[in-house]
């Protein structure tokens, strides 16, 4: 049976309306970095049906505090309501925290192809709070014009926080990358 003559409430229906859903919510892209969806950034978690046929969304901020948390909320609130989805509740699921590990291969592709060096892989941390380091941070960044190592950083802090700046030291160019978290 086409998903249109489904009833809503079996769980065929529920099921096909969840997918159609969830085709919207991974189209919607990150406010800070547009060449990523939500999706390839890993911050969009699960999309569900909820019992009176709602759409709800689950999100995780790619840190405390993210500002564009208010704006990938409602992309993603306009996003389903133009496909026809009137119910729609964003919430923000905090548990496990995000790490940049879930950004998508996709997603490291589009960063180096947009010019900002995607992260390596996330310090592991054994369960437990994060431990505050005030050393001098040590990563390596590949420089998304040359593809050299040989790079220095310029600042840790870029044009959001969760980026810091860095300089080829083989074809000079200044260049963004993504903090590993």
């Amino acid at each position: 049976m086409p998903p249109a003559l489904l009833s809503p409430h079996s769980p065929a229906g529920v099921d096909a309306r969840r997918d159609a859903a969830y085709a919207v919510a991974r189209t919607v892209r990150d406010p800070e970095l547009p060449v990523l969806t939500l999706e390839d950034l890993g911050v969009l978690r699960d999309v569900t049906i909820d019992a009176d046929g709602g759409v709800s969304v689950a999100i995780t901020p790619t840190y405390s505090g993210c500002p564009a948390m208010a704006t990938m909320r409602d992309d993603l609130e306009r996003a389903l309501r133009e496909e026809g989805f009137d119910r729609v509740t964003v919430r923000v699921v905090l548990s496990p925290p995000w790490s940049t590990d879930w950004i998508t291969p996709a997603g490291r592709a589009a960063l180096a192809a947009y010019g900002i060096s995607p992260p390596g892989p996330a310090p592991r941390r054994a369960a437990g709070p994060v431990p505050l380091t005030l050393g001098p941070v040590h990563r390596v960044a590949r420089c998304p014009t040359c593809g050299s190592t040989r790079t220095s950083l310029t600042s840790e802090f870029g044009a959001t926080p969760c980026k810091a700046l860095y300089r080829c030291e083989r074809c000079l160019e200044p260049f963004e990358h993504v903090k590993e978290i």
